[in-house]
């Protein structure tokens, strides 16, 4: 069944194309791998999957193959994947867009959700927690993690947002978050806290 077929089985019933009917999922992530990966996974759940390794091709994407669902990374090589998320939301309305993100934090998921994604995951997400965000159970809230961050990892999480805000200037971001210029280095010298 084409993209037409979807338009007016849309229209005709008012019923959204579910998986399982072959409905095309566009996937944009720079980790060729993992999305090839995910891609492989999501087909086997019956999606008709598209693949886009940039923020370039995911809005060519988006315009050409008009997915009823998506799975967008927040980082990549050529820009933000909310880009990718406007062009989306541009060429379906109704697309229901998953941001998934090893850089997950509350400022960027309120951003995500306020320029139209349906849901955000943090990496690594396994293909069973994809299928569901876009299928969009009915839970109310989603349980508690079983590993929930460390403060140390919230810390260095809010550290590298404002340092990415500031367009990766050290000087600006010890500005903004008064501290003093060369701790602000250390701890960007750092790997990232464990859990």
């Amino acid at each position: 069944m084409n993209d037409a077929g979807f338009t007016g089985l849309q229209e005709e019933t008012g019923v959204r194309a579910q998986p399982g009917m072959e409905a095309p999922l566009l996937i944009v992530d720079d980790d060729q791998r993992f999305c090839d990966r995910l891609a492989t996974a999501m087909e086997k759940r019956g999606y008709n999957v598209h693949r886009a390794y940039s923020v370039a091709e995911g809005q060519e994407a988006a315009e050409r193959v008009r997915p009823h669902y998506a799975v967008v990374d927040l980082r990549l090589e050529d820009g933000s994947g909310l880009e990718v998320v406007q062009a989306l939301r541009t060429s379906r309305a109704e697309a229901r867009i998953v941001i998934l993100t090893g850089y997950g934090n509350i400022a960027t998921a309120v951003a995500a959700v306020k320029i139209g994604a349906t849901d955000y995951l943090p990496k690594p997400a396994d293909a069973d927690q994809v299928d569901a965000a876009l299928r969009g159970s009915e839970e109310p809230l989603p349980p508690p993690p079983d590993n929930p961050m460390t403060a140390n990892r919230v810390r260095w999480e809010h550290i590298q947002r404002v340092y990415e805000q500031c367009d990766r200037n050290v000087s600006e971001t010890a500005r903004r978050l008064r501290m003093h210029r060369r701790t602000l280095q250390r701890i960007l010298a750092k790997y990232a806290p464990k859990n």
